[in-house]
């Protein structure tokens, strides 16, 4: 069996550059074909990044060389896409979110247990330098023992830069679903398990008018709510709010570090978890440290820097080859899931919940050359 493995990509929209750009840096990475509904779409990704064939869906699903398919469709379409690969033995690897509903998600968690195959979900950007060298801090208790968090993404919505922003406004969509993982996971690899949340969610903004091109004037109606608070409770103590929201336009954020940890000794300001790199900030609560946040320094030969979409694929490969856990599991994007439809379900009820599974932390990335995963 070769040491790389052969990847054949479906969809190829926007995001599909930056899985592709950066994935030739992972030898153990083979993007072998590229598909998508629109056939001229695969051929211009392909041609852009020397993939080396352009199939149809179906192709990609039944090619025997492929071992991999990496999932970029809409949301709507991840779990059927993933469900189909898995019943042509194939591991996947899908965007975020894993899925619309915690229905499809339970789906796609039989799926793969009786296939026993891997699904692995983005995001991957808990695996950069910012996220791991925040957990590293907190771990080694530089701010003492973690009490409150706060957690914000806010702007007014994708209509103004998107080609395509209709989804982002569906079922499945909204500011939650579409950047709540990034902040979700960053939250759970930082603090480990939530013990409890509640939320709270509206549509504030009904209906949008696009303004990018080549759709500009069309007006969507919004089914899903544009502006989402929850709150969080962890199972080591700290409680904090999370807000994810396509309805406003300004935050107190400095727009570098949207996620600020604090605790008995001192505070972490984290960089912006839709980014894989970022300076970590401490402010202490000693007098010496107390007046202006610094930078927590990265000691040499840690953790990676420059690293980008495809750093999941790539782990997820070598955990098939090396037979060990990769870390953007599907238990870990399902965990996220539960949270995500938990806020909107207490919104509706008023009521606090539970998390419906356990979940497990996923191991720090290994100290490694750049492209090299243990």
């Amino acid at each position: 069996m070769s040491k790389s493995v052969k990847i054949g990509v479906i969809g190829c929209g926007a995001i599909s550059a930056q899985y592709l750009g950066m994935a030739k840096n992972f030898p153990n990475v083979e993007i072998f074909a590229a598909a998508d509904m629109n056939i001229e779409a695969a051929k211009k990704k392909a041609a852009e990044f020397n993939v080396p064939h352009v199939m149809s869906v179906d192709e990609v699903l039944k090619h025997p060389d492929i071992e991999v398919v990496l999932n970029l469709t809409v949301p709507k379409a991840h779990v059927p896409i993933a469900l189909a690969a898995l019943e042509n033995g194939k591991h996947t690897y899908c965007e975020k979110p894993l899925a619309i509903d915690r229905e499809e998600g339970r789906k796609l968690l039989a799926a793969a247990k009786a296939k026993n195959l891997r699904v692995g979900c983005a995001p991957d950007t808990f695996m950069g330098q910012g996220i791991q060298v925040a957990r590293k801090a907190i771990e080694d208790g530089l701010i003492g023992r973690p009490v409150g968090l706060t957690a914000d993404m806010l702007c007014g919505g994708h209509e103004s830069w998107h080609p395509s922003p209709e989804f982002y406004y569906e079922v499945g969509g909204g500011p939650m679903f579409d950047m709540g993982p990034y902040y979700l996971t960053a939250l759970l690899n930082l603090l480990g398990p939530v013990k409890r949340f509640t939320g709270m969610a509206r549509i504030a903004i009904n209906p949008r008018t696009i303004t990018s091109e080549p759709k500009k004037g069309k007006v969507v109606q919004v089914e899903t709510p544009d502006h989402v608070t929850g709150l969080l409770e962890f199972e080591g103590g700290a409680i904090g709010p999370i807000q994810q929201s396509f309805a406003t336009r300004f935050t107190n954020s400095d727009g570098k570090h949207p996620i600020v940890i604090m605790g008995t000794e001192g505070a972490l300001r984290v960089p912006d978890p839709n980014g894989f790199d970022g300076t970590v900030l401490f402010k202490g609560k000693s007098s010496a440290d107390s007046k202006e946040w610094t930078e927590v320094p990265v000691p040499e030969n840690t953790f990676v820097r420059g690293y980008g979409r495809s750093v999941g694929l790539a782990d997820l490969a070598a955990a098939v080859r090396k037979n060990r856990p990769h870390r953007c599991s599907l238990e870990q994007a399902f965990t996220v899931l539960d949270l995500m439809q938990g806020f909107l379900d207490s919104s509706n009820s008023g009521k606090s919940l539970t998390p419906m599974t356990a979940y497990m932390r996923p191991a720090p990335m290994p100290f490694l050359p750049f492209g090299e995963l243990d």
